[in-house]
């Protein structure tokens, strides 16, 4: 999904000027282009940016779609902290392997870490209330499974908070703290 600003600069000077014009320096074409060149650069960093720290919540939704599609009836609440629990154990069998790999006396890898921190980060959110699609009622169940993977999707499914104790909370769209 590139921006086409760029392009549109672009096209206007030559109409303008011709195919093989060339241009001065600090004229004040080249100042449009190089204008329109740093807007579509910060557009694009800024989209990919948002992309990243939207990724984990469309792998965390694509997960939990994975394991409603042999649900025929909605699933109840200890069978959605069952999905929870295999969810937040994902990464147990990468953990153990990095574990194992590493001799006597070593400090843990960075990957090690990282999958450490991302697993406590998840343990707390599942204790103050896990954010997931409510898998309860039968039309969001239908819409999740229709779902096509993109986050515009997302906003057409009605999100709940679940937490360790099987207390079920409204959310929102997109997920923001605890709400």
């Amino acid at each position: 999904m590139g921006f086409n600003r760029l392009n549109k600069v672009q096209k206007q000077i030559t109409k303008k000027k011709g195919k093989n014009a060339a241009l001065h320096e600090n004229s004040r074409d080249t100042q449009r282009l190089q204008s329109a060149s740093a807007r579509d650069n910060k557009l694009n960093r800024l989209t990919a940016m948002r992309e990243k720290q939207n990724r984990h919540y469309l792998l965390r939704v694509k997960s939990f779609q994975s394991y409603t599609v042999e649900h025929v009836a909605p699933p109840t609440i200890p069978d959605i902290q069952a999905m929870i629990e295999d969810y937040l154990g994902r990464d147990d069998e990468e953990m153990a392997k990095l574990k194992a790999e590493r001799r006597p006396g070593r400090p843990p890898s960075t990957r090690e870490t990282l999958l450490k921190q991302h697993q406590a980060v998840e343990q707390g959110e599942y204790t103050s209330g896990f954010w997931i699609p409510d898998l309860e009622d039968m039309e969001n169940l239908k819409k999740l499974k229709e779902w096509g993977g993109q986050w515009s999707g997302l906003a057409t499914i009605r999100p709940v908070r679940i937490s360790r104790d099987g207390v079920k909370r409204e959310s929102s769209f997109p997920p923001k703290g605890l709400s």
